[in-house]
């Protein structure tokens, strides 16, 4: 499903992927992106061509620029949003999905936490990983060491098969 999201989004932003520069801020955007995160990215990067280890270097910092965001400031956010109608909705279907996971974090704490944003599965990531970290009031610093792992090793699961497998298919 995320090579099909990749493949959409690397059509989505046609024009600017014409350049080297477009190449990589599509990866860039991709590697931000809540369910796509890195692994999206560096399918796209693989798709469009890039060097291996450029785009995973470029993959790796879009997606763990929101991980501070998330830790330190998603508890706030989500208190604010409670009081309006419509984001009340998108609180508690936010806080229902990290809860229907939270079970692989919270026996192991850190070390769950870097299992669930490493391997590379269908609902895991940074994004969802802090998310449950940051409800289940970890330390952030040690959430955020722990999630950083987490994407270096997802970093290379798909490494490998971005630019192994699916290199090799293409």
């Amino acid at each position: 499903m995320t090579q099909k999201v990749a493949n959409f989004m690397v059509g989505l932003f046609g024009g600017i992927a014409g350049s080297v520069l477009g190449k990589y801020l599509v990866i860039f955007i991709l590697s931000m992106v809540p369910i796509l995160e890195l692994r999206g990215g560096l399918i796209a990067a693989s798709l469009l061509d890039l060097p291996m280890w450029k785009s995973f270097l470029v993959c790796f910092i879009g997606n763990i620029i929101p991980i501070p965001f998330i830790l330190w400031l998603i508890n706030p956010i989500f208190r604010k949003m409670r009081n309006w109608r419509h984001l009340g909705k998108v609180v508690v279907w936010c806080e229902n999905k990290a809860n229907s996971k939270k079970d692989k974090i919270e026996n192991l704490k850190y070390l769950g936490l870097f299992l669930f944003v490493g391997i590379p599965l269908p609902g895991t990531g940074a994004w969802t990983g802090c998310l449950i970290a940051a409800l289940l009031d970890l330390d952030k610093k040690k959430s955020f060491l722990a999630a950083v792992l987490g994407v270096v090793l997802a970093g290379i699961i798909m490494l490998i098969f971005s630019y192994g497998v699916l290199g090799r298919i293409f």
